[in-house]
């Protein structure tokens, strides 16, 4: 069978419910990973996406973040971040999300922006990371095939940044970060590397101001790790540019992912 999984920060669902809706209707995923819900549990569109065929796992509080899982192929034994996973503040954000997705185990993030290179919050996305390295590395061996995919706040290369001269010390792009994610794949993970449609670099990410996403200023910050199972029956994969065009839409595109399993 051909299982499509994809993954896709909406910058509020809320705000783009109609968008979720559409996109579901018309690329017809089999899971979805979302991120940056803005919203509770409750403000979910679960009624919406239920009507699709979708069951939906949330955690949200209303905040600045919140992940979703939704399947139409079975969801279950659903979990709630893992063991050790950092506070901010004395808060446990709503940052991560695992479920078993009938053939595939998925874990859905939305990594800490980091703000800025010395600010609290850049240790904290530091050790975030190493949270989450530590919390795949069972998975990362297991025969099932298992992704972790979602925002992860981090350019892997220069080459995935329009011009990297403009982020010189600034996050998304220093070593520490991406030494972070050479570990989820010295624990047993692969990138999925999305191919190339209408540019030739994928990019993920546009900012709305200053014409970014006409001028294809993006970055590629949105990204598919999977051990060798998921990695092995991966026929395609590649950013859904589309979506990130016209009225009301997310800064981010989905990344779509397909799978013979």
């Amino acid at each position: 069978m051909v299982l499509r999984v994809a993954t896709w920060n909406v910058n509020s669902v809320t705000a783009r419910t109609e968008r979720v809706v559409g996109w579901l209707g018309s690329a017809k995923p089999d899971v979805v990973c979302l991120q940056e819900l803005k919203t509770t549990d409750e403000g979910f569109p679960t009624d919406q996406v239920a009507a699709l065929g979708y069951e939906a796992a949330t955690w949200g509080t209303g905040r600045w973040n919140g992940v979703a899982i939704l399947s139409r192929v079975g969801l279950a034994e659903v979990r709630r971040g893992w063991p050790g996973l950092p506070e901010f503040d004395g808060v446990l954000e709503p940052r991560a999300l695992t479920a078993t997705c009938g053939p595939v185990r998925v874990t859905c993030v939305y990594v800490p922006n980091g703000r800025e290179v010395g600010h609290p919050h850049y240790d904290y996305k530091l050790s975030w990371l190493d949270s989450l390295s530590r919390a795949v590395t069972e998975p990362a061996r297991a025969e099932v095939p298992f992704a972790v995919l979602g925002d992860f706040n981090i350019a892997p290369t220069d080459a995935d940044v329009w011009d990297i001269s403009l982020f010189a010390d600034s996050t998304h792009v220093t070593a520490p970060e991406r030494a972070r994610l050479a570990d989820l794949e010295g624990r047993g993970l692969v990138e999925i590397h999305p191919r190339a449609l209408k540019y030739d670099k994928p990019f993920t990410y546009w900012d709305y101001r200053q014409l970014a996403f006409p001028k294809n200023n993006g970055m590629r910050i949105d990204l598919v790790f999977g051990n060798e199972a998921f990695a092995g029956a991966v026929s395609d994969a590649f950013v859904d540019r589309e979506e990130r065009k016209g009225k009301g839409a997310s800064d981010h595109a989905p990344v779509v992912v397909d799978l013979t399993v």
